[in-house]
C-alpha cells in the first residue's frame, strides 16, 4: 500500500540558485509519512492522544537530482517493515518520471517520556499486512 503526496516547491524552500535546500527533503518525508499513516493505519494524532509517538531514529537520503522552484514533485511512500517497537518507511521523490531522491526513515514508538514502547499488537499486525516492497512491485 502506497500513499502519494504532490507538492509544488515554493521559493522559500530553495537556496540562492532556486534549488531545493537538501534539508527540506526530510520535511517532505515527514509530510508523506503522516499522510501514509492517515490513509493506511490511523491518524497520527490518535497515537499522540494516547501519549505515543514514533520517534525518528534513522534517516537515509540518496540525492539523484535537484528539485527547483516551482517544480511539482511527487512523494511516494510505503512501509518496508514493522517490528515490536519500530518500523521503517521508504520513499521516492520524483519530478514526472525522473527520480530525484530515494529515502528511508526508521522510527521507534516511545511514550511521552521518550521511553520505548511496543506498538500495540493489533496496530502492529495491521501494519505488517500493509507493508510491502514497493520497489519489487514497481521496478
Amino acid at each position: 500500500m502506497v500513499s502519494v503526496v504532490r507538492h509544488r516547491v515554493p521559493f522559500y524552500e530553495t537556496d540562492g540558485m532556486r534549488i531545493v535546500h537538501h534539508a527540506n527533503y526530510v520535511n517532505y518525508l515527514e509530510i508523506a509519512r503522516v499522510t501514509w499513516m492517515d490513509e493506511h493505519d490511523r491518524p497520527y494524532r490518535e497515537y499522540v492522544a494516547e501519549g505515543l509517538h514514533f520517534a525518528t531514529t534513522r534517516v537515509e537520503v540518496d540525492y539523484h537530482r535537484s528539485a527547483i522552484f516551482d517544480d511539482v514533485i511527487k512523494i511516494t511512500t510505503w512501509m518496508e517493515w514493522v517490528r515490536g517497537a519500530s518500523l521503517r518507511m521508504a520513499y521516492d521523490i520524483r519530478r514526472g518520471d525522473e527520480v530525484l531522491v530515494m529515502a528511508a526513515t526508521e522510527h521507534a514508538m516511545v511514550d511521552l517520556e521518550g521511553r520505548p514502547r511496543r506498538i500495540p499488537k493489533e496496530r502492529r499486525e495491521l501494519l505488517r499486512k500493509r507493508s510491502l516492497s514497493y520497489l519489487e512491485s514497481n521496478p
